[in-house]
């Protein structure tokens, strides 16, 4: 889908030969200054007769209307014209903007909309269109391939911000992408193919590759991560990911996603009830890579190193087993519980090869815990920090993105249920406060690095009649890397001009993305559902 930034007055919309016209207007806007063009008059005859409201998310859908371009119009009610508003009033717009003849929209603000507010326009566009086709060739993708983004003045102010959302909108649409796949369309050795494709196709100097199997993880002595693939007949893969766009000597900020690429619980089998979702457990490696896709896009000038420990957790007759001790990279030694607390075990030797690249920051996202689910919900993320600084940045980050999370404790005590007699530690603490005992777990593997744990068991995707990935928490990492270049102002001005998909050149000043086409009970086991 081609995104463009456009200046549009009112009466300049009204030209816009499109498809379908979306007139977005917010409770600034009372009737007597609405202007005298016809949309200003339209919207204010229908306000004045009670026939559309201005709170988010009411419509009044139109056709040929006369003095105006477009085929189909639509006013759309935006509340109070913030980001969040016009993303909810947006989100309930999938079936006009995904309407057989609809190829070419323009979306106008009828008010002085910020940059935030065009962010969450663009965001909620893309999210709305995302069809998924991988698997399903029957399914239509959406015909809406160009959208203007009409704004009244101050197109060069918020400029870089559109180009940041249409690139972090490609990066949740490759998460996504990779998420809603099977487990027998995204195994290891495809997520790592794909990690080699998005390098290959972005043909920058800065992106690099480099693929562990199974015989380098042996050498690098990854006892926990080997144990939990070992029930699997898919060979496990390390996909070490290098966006290099600052100095040599910058030290970079380290991406770690669980990719358990499906997972059964091992010989901790799960209940078969909803299970298949279980191919969302690597939607922590699917963020990384949409992460990445996203840097290729924009090209700031920062280091970033993303590590995806990806593998199956299957009951094999060869399957690590309950009381199994194994050794991890960092030599401490490891009782297994419970297999189905698999995701730490692969995080935990991930956490420690990252700490060869000497970060600036380490922040590790997973589907961790079903407890995750229990405190949070779907809303917000989980996050683990026991660095205040690195803490409030990323709360930032995904309140900017519309991607937010919330710091949960990491108090000592909570480790006491770990210990075990036979090993250094076990690998779970019984289920009360599961998703705290999960975190403390993984702090035994990052020493003094500044680092920082996502749960995003409860966000990654959503079941029900809207099963499917959501791409979080892209956004929120987005915006904090880009935050790392010393403020965001520093962070715009080094934001190039979003390009065609794909490596292709960019088209003038244009910017492009294009999205592919009862929620889980509480935690029955220590990583119930994850």
């Amino acid at each position: 889908m081609d995104f463009e930034l456009k200046a549009l007055s009112a009466a300049a919309a009204a030209r816009e030969k499109c498809d379908l016209l979306l007139v977005l207007v917010s409770e600034q806007a009372a009737p007597g200054t609405l202007g005298s063009d016809a949309i200003g008059a339209l919207v204010a005859h229908a306000v004045k007769q009670g026939d559309f409201a201005l709170s988010a998310g009411k419509q009044l859908p139109l056709y040929q209307v006369p003095a105006i371009a477009a085929r189909r119009v639509l006013l759309l009610g935006t509340g109070a014209g913030s980001a969040k508003d016009v993303r909810n009033a947006l989100a309930g717009c999938s079936g006009v903007l995904k309407a057989e003849g609809v190829a070419r929209a323009v979306v106008s603000f009828a008010f002085d909309a910020d940059a935030a507010a065009v962010s969450a326009a663009v965001q909620a566009i893309a999210d709305v269109c995302y069809v998924y086709t991988h698997t399903k060739p029957q399914a239509k993708p959406a015909k809406l391939r160009k959208v203007v983004i009409g704004v009244a003045t101050r197109t060069a102010a918020i400029a870089s911000d559109f180009n940041v959302a249409v690139a972090q909108a490609e990066g949740v649409a490759t998460a996504r992408e990779w998420a809603n796949r099977p487990a027998n369309h995204a195994t290891p050795t495809l997520l790592a193919d794909a990690a080699k494709a998005m390098v290959a196709a972005a043909r920058s100097t800065r992106l690099s590759c480099k693929i562990h199997g199974p015989a380098e993880v042996a050498k690098l002595g990854m006892g926990a991560f080997m144990a939990v693939a070992q029930g699997s007949r898919e060979p496990l893969r390390l996909i070490e990911l290098h966006y290099n766009g600052a100095a040599r000597n910058v030290a970079p900020i380290v991406l770690v996603g669980k990719g358990i690429t499906f997972d059964t619980g091992g010989i901790s089998l799960k209940p078969a009830a909803e299970m298949d979702e279980m191919k969302f457990d690597m939607g922590g490696a699917a963020s990384v890579l949409g992460v990445f896709q996203s840097l290729a896009r924009l090209q700031p000038d920062i280091n970033v190193v993303g590590l995806i420990p990806a593998c199956e957790n299957m009951p094999d007759g060869g399957a690590v087993k309950p009381g199994d001790v194994v050794t991890s990279m960092s030599g401490q030694t490891i009782e297994i519980l419970n297999t189905d607390a698999e995701g730490r075990l692969v995080l935990s030797d991930a956490l420690t090869y990252a700490a060869r690249f000497k970060p600036a920051a380490l922040v590790d996202m997973a589907t961790l815990t079903g407890a995750c689910v229990v405190a949070l919900g779907g809303l917000r993320s989980g996050l683990f920090s026991a660095h205040d600084e690195l803490a409030q940045a990323l709360q930032k980050a995904g309140d900017a993105a519309l991607d937010p999370c919330w710091r949960m404790p990491l108090d000592d005590e909570y480790a006491e249920g770990l210990k075990s007699n036979f090993a250094d530690m076990g690998n779970v603490a019984g289920r009360a406060g599961g998703a705290v005992t999960a975190a403390k777990f993984l702090q035994k593997f990052v020493g003094d690095i500044p680092w920082a744990h996502l749960d995003i068991a409860g966000t990654a995707w959503k079941s029900g009649a809207a099963k499917g990935a959501t791409g979080r928490p892209v956004g929120l990492l987005l915006h904090y890397l880009l935050a790392r270049q010393g403020g965001a102002d520093a962070s715009r001005k080094a934001v190039a001009p979003a390009g065609k998909l794909n490596g292709k050149a960019a088209k003038s000043s244009k910017a492009v993305t294009k999205p592919r086409s009862s929620r889980r009970a509480a935690a029955a086991t220590a990583e119930a559902k994850a």
